[in-house]
């Protein structure tokens, strides 16, 4: 698959992993569903797991490096890389900005990409028996109740971070649930997110290392389901996207605020409300029909290149 690709077809793959890295960056929106919208979702996690077999491992050490690479996909996984890594250091300072002065016009734009999502993803299953039914509604169940889940206040020690990486990676994997939303449960979104707007490598080197970690150890389980029980894991992960619109809603209403360790007032519980009036309703909901036809658009696209 991999040697029939043109050069058209690379930059197609770093073009899916700037959408996966522009998701990520958002606590509420989660990496893994814009790569199951764009159609790598399987691949990537049968690409990294091959990181934790056999074979790499025993061309690595004997030094033949090539070999190596050849058996993790390397040029598939650089080119989704190289597209995240571009969009979590080009998007930081702007995402952050709009969190802060724009929430409800960016929130419902991703609103928009999630509904679409939901729908797409659902027309790929072939069938959609009782328990398939089942493990959606407990997907969405679980999703529901964690993006409800209060922030706390966490250490600040260098091995935190690393715990931090290796929880939020694994939530990244999962379409519906934000690795950037764990963070800010973890009580350190806005610390990466500073330390990647300032370049401050000490954070982000343990992050990365933490991130690695919990990324080679959870691949493989989610390749076996995928594997072993496709169609009820789509299920669950269908569940989880559909949960995840609780913490995506465009209007919300801060209950009670909390001071980080900078002595910042942040929100730390947000109820979401109906828009009060004299509120700006037509940019937000103009923001996601814009999300849901973006998401069709590359639907229709990935669904070509697969014909």
């Amino acid at each position: 698959m991999t040697s029939r690709r043109t050069v058209g077809d690379w930059i197609g793959l770093v073009a899916r992993g700037f959408a996966m890295g522009a998701a990520d960056v958002v606590p509420g929106v989660s990496g893994g569903t814009m790569a199951f919208i764009l159609g790598i979702y399987e691949e990537l996690i049968d690409a990294t797991k091959r990181f934790t077999e056999p074979p790499f491992w025993r061309h690595l050490l004997s030094f033949r490096i090539r070999e190596a690479l050849e058996d993790v996909s390397w040029r598939f996984l650089l080119s989704v890389l190289s597209g995240i890594l571009l969009a979590v250091f080009s998007l930081a300072p702007f995402l952050e900005w709009a969190l802060e002065n724009q929430p409800a016009r960016l929130w419902a734009f991703f609103f928009g990409l999630v509904i679409a999502s939901i729908f797409t993803v659902r027309r790929r299953l072939p069938g959609f028996p009782p328990r398939c039914a089942v493990a959606a509604l407990l997907g969405a169940i679980a999703a529901w109740l964690i993006v409800g889940l209060v922030p706390v206040t966490t250490p600040d020690a260098n091995w935190f971070l690393v715990l931090s990486g290796a929880i939020a990676i694994c939530a990244m994997m999962l379409p519906g649930i934000s690795g950037s939303f764990i963070l800010v449960l973890m009580g350190k979104y806005r610390d990466i997110l500073a330390a990647v707007s300032d370049r401050e490598l000490g954070p982000l080197i343990f992050f990365s290392f933490g991130a690695g970690l919990g990324l080679l150890s959870f691949v493989r389980l989610l390749s076996w389901l995928l594997r072993r029980f496709h169609d009820l894991t789509v299920s669950i992960l269908l569940g989880l996207m559909a949960g995840s619109l609780r913490k995506v809603w465009p209007w919300k209403e801060t209950t009670e605020y909390m001071l980080d360790r900078h002595g910042e007032s942040v929100p730390m519980i947000q109820v979401n409300i109906l828009p009060l009036p004299g509120t700006d309703v037509l940019t937000p909901v103009l923001l996601a029909v814009a999300g849901i036809g973006l998401v069709l658009v590359l639907a229709s696209l990935e669904g070509r290149v697969r014909e």
